[in-house]
Parts: C-alpha cells; sequence; structure tokens
C-alpha cells in the first residue's frame, strides 16, 4: 500500500486513479445484461428457470421459485439462538432508527383562498434483492434487514425477496428466517440480472414490483441501472469504499483493521487512511502487512490495497477533511481523540464513524443507520437508502374563485412568454363566466 505525501503529484495521481476506476464494466457485459432483461421481460418464468438451473440449481422444478410457507417454518428450527438474539437486536435497532425518517402529510393554506399540500404515500410493492454470497453458503442476513426494515416502516404492502438458490435449490435458512422477522411476503429464487427482470416486469410467479433496492454484483448492478425509470431504484452501488481520517491518537492496529474491512471486499474496493502523523502512518502499514496475511480473504484485500489504496500524510487535519470531501467516501471514519468536534468539517459522506470503539461494521449490521450506502463520489448528492427510497410526494392544490382571479392575470402573462396558448385560455375561459 502507497504512503505518499499530500498534496504532490504522486499523490494527485494515486487519488485520480481511485476516483477513476468506475464500476468494472464493460460494452460486452452491459450487451449481455440487456439481453438477460428483454428475455425475462417476453419470456416469463421460462427465461427466469432458465438461467437459474444454468448458474445455480440445475434441478429446481419449473413451480418452485416461489420458496413454500412449508421451508419457512423449517428454517426457524434450523438457526440458532444465538442468531436468533442477534437478529432481534439487529431488526429492532434499525426499526428504531428508520421510524425517525418517517415524514406525514401535510396540509397548508398560505393565502387567502388557496390550500396546498403534499401527500406522501408509499409505493404498492417492493423488491428486495439480496446477493447468493459463496453460494448461499454466506448468507447476507444484513441486507435482508436492510431493505426489508425502511419497506415495511414506509408503509409498503407487498413485499418482495430475490436472491439466488444454492446448488440443491433450497435457500439459506439464515436468510428465510430473517425474510420472515422483517415482512417478506415472497422470497423468490432468482439472482442476478434475472432475479432483478423478474422484479421489474413480473412473471406467472414472480410479482411485480415499484422500487428494487439492495447490492449486488456488477451484473445486479448494470440490469438496475437498465431499468431504473422503469421501476425505482435505491442507487448505482459502485465498489466498496472507506477514508479513515486520525489525529495518532488510536491505535494503528484499529485503522488497519478497519481499512482492511472494506479491502477485503472486492479488488476495486477502496481503502484510504490520511493523516498528519508520519509515525502513525508507518505504524499502519507495518500492521496491513501483518493483519492481511492472516485473511481468508488475503489476495482480494491485497489487489484492492496495491491498486486502489493509499495512506495520504497531511500536513493539518483540516487538509485531511479537505481530501475527504473531495473523494465523497462511502464510510468515513474518524479515528480521533474529539471526533465530534471536527464533525463540522464533513461536507460529503455517506456515513460517518466517530471515535475509536466505532468501527464500520457495527454500522454494517446493528448500529440502526443503513449500510446501503453511496459510493464512487455520489455522497457529494445521494443519501443512504432509506424510507423515502420507498414513498412517492404528491402535491395537492386547491384555489377559490376568489384566489384564482387575484392570480390569475400573472398566470397567464406567463404562460405567454413561453408560447403556450392552451394553457393561458385555460384560465382565460374561466374569466369569461
Amino acid at each position: 500500500m502507497e504512503m505518499l505525501q499530500y498534496p504532490s503529484k504522486e499523490a494527485e495521481a494515486r487519488l485520480q486513479a481511485i476516483v477513476a476506476r468506475g464500476l468494472g464494466e464493460t460494452e460486452d457485459m452491459t450487451a449481455q445484461v440487456a439481453r438477460i432483461l428483454e428475455e425475462v421481460r417476453t419470456r416469463g418464468d421460462a427465461a427466469v428457470l432458465e438461467y437459474t438451473r444454468r448458474f445455480d440449481a440445475p434441478d429446481l422444478a419449473e413451480d418452485a421459485l416461489a420458496v413454500s410457507e412449508a421451508e419457512m417454518d423449517a428454517a426457524e428450527k434450523a438457526v440458532s439462538p444465538a442468531f436468533m438474539k442477534a437478529l432481534d437486536r439487529a431488526v429492532e435497532q434499525i426499526a428504531s432508527f428508520h421510524r425517525r425518517q418517517v415524514q406525514n402529510s401535510w396540509i397548508d393554506t398560505p393565502r387567502d383562498g388557496v390550500m396546498l399540500g403534499q401527500l406522501v404515500k408509499p409505493v404498492d410493492a417492493a423488491g428486495v434483492y439480496v446477493p447468493g454470497a459463496t453460494g448461499g453458503m454466506t448468507p447476507l442476513v444484513s441486507s435482508v434487514l436492510m431493505g426489508g426494515i425502511p419497506a415495511r416502516i414506509a408503509g409498503v404492502k407487498r413485499l418482495i425477496m430475490t436472491t439466488p438458490p444454492m446448488a440443491d435449490g433450497s435457500v439459506n435458512p439464515h436468510l428465510l428466517v430473517a425474510a420472515r422477522k422483517v415482512g417478506i411476503d415472497t422470497v423468490i429464487r432468482a439472482g442476478s440480472a434475472w432475479g432483478i427482470a423478474a422484479m421489474t416486469w413480473g412473471t406467472a410467479q414472480v410479482p411485480r414490483v415499484d422500487v428494487i433496492v439492495g447490492p449486488g454484483n456488477i451484473w445486479v448492478t448494470l440490469a438496475k441501472k437498465l431499468v431504473s425509470g422503469t421501476v425505482g431504484i435505491d442507487m448505482i452501488a459502485g465498489p466498496s469504499e472507506i477514508l479513515v481520517i486520525s489525529d495518532g491518537s488510536a491505535p494503528a492496529a484499529y485503522a488497519a483493521a478497519d481499512l482492511l474491512s472494506q479491502a477485503e471486499h472486492d479488488p476495486l474496493a477502496s481503502a484510504i487512511l490520511v493523516t498528519p502523523d508520519g509515525d502513525f502512518a508507518q505504524k499502519v502499514k507495518a500492521e496491513l502487512e501483518i493483519q492481511v496475511a492472516r485473511l481468508p480473504r488475503r489476495e482480494i484485500a491485497e489487489a484492492s490495497l496495491r491498486d486502489f489504496g493509499a495512506i495520504l500524510v497531511v500536513d493539518t487535519l483540516e487538509q485531511a477533511f479537505e481530501v475527504s470531501n473531495r473523494l465523497a467516501p462511502e464510510h468515513l471514519e474518524l479515528l480521533m481523540e474529539e471526533p465530534l468536534s471536527w464533525i463540522g468539517k464533513v461536507r460529503n459522506a455517506g456515513a460517518i464513524f466517530c471515535g475509536s470503539h466505532t468501527p464500520e461494521p457495527m454500522g454494517d449490521y446493528i448500529a440502526g443507520p443503513n449500510h446501503v450506502l453511496p459510493t464512487a463520489g455520489t455522497a457529494r448528492f445521494a443519501s443512504a437508502l432509506g424510507v423515502d427510497h420507498f414513498v412517492k410526494k404528491t402535491s395537492l392544490i386547491s384555489y377559490t374563485r376568489e384566489a384564482f382571479l387575484k392570480e390569475a392575470s400573472d398566470v397567464m402573462h406567463l404562460a405567454g412568454i413561453e408560447g403556450l396558448e392552451a394553457h393561458a385560455h385555460s384560465v382565460r375561459v374561466r374569466l369569461e363566466e
């Protein structure tokens, strides 16, 4: 992992490479995903089954895309009490946080005879995509919670979850238990682009939804990108990112471990340390070499650190925050003695983790805020997945005749400027009564 002085030409080149890494897609990959989407749109279940059998479960029965209630019941008997304890805590804390996001409809009378308002209504149906993760052997339970809980709190009536089945056609029981816990109505055995397509257009076995959320690999991400506009999506999520700002007060082992927590995700993941303490930077670099050697996903983490990682030594902490705001990281950790006194310096970040005992994985699983966060610099304008992603806001407008007459001439004038005579006439005809 490179250690560079900032600012410098070398540091600038490194940051530019990190910013430009993109999703890793190619034109051929996009074309393949487009073909899959079209096949599912036109052929429905037949295409979904064909792809599921080819890539996941060769012997999946034609009528078995949906998980049965019997399977859901059996799953509850297959998980441990320790899992249920952790699940219950996570569900309650995530739900508690997201309840604070709920917005109510409102009506106001700002001028005599005028009533204005906003109706906040949930979408009818939402889909939660949950990746397969090592053929279903490492179930991403947190993805079920982060997608399903805010949807239910928003008031969505019908919740669908799609996830790739394991080779024998089953779905990991931990995922099924989590799905039932958060109120998922239907679990579908379908992954990748065909799972996204099935929820977008609906099939005989897969209900159509209005919004699709959830993480996934490049094929899932491209599918969501292409169906966006036909359905709502949470975001186009790129590779994971972490930027750690440290004043050198925390143990170097903490900083190294936190950088690796994201580097192990993907060779395209980015892990950056920014500090004014050169000695601390050297200690973190040494710790990274020790800790990465022990990781099961060592090759992935090493590639991430080599290609898109950096340790930047800056002159001041103020400069560290300038770097962070420029990159707008998905995860920003403040390993500092007084982190709260510095959060006013943060303009762009998906989530901020404050202090030495708040490593990023606390937010991934159990703290409460959503872990589906903007990446690739989009935290400059985007926000975490939340209740708002599952609602629509409809404007409400009402005029009495008296109020209409006060403002009619101005409307006609503005319509005339724009050359929209029918607009002006729509007002004028009411003046002729």
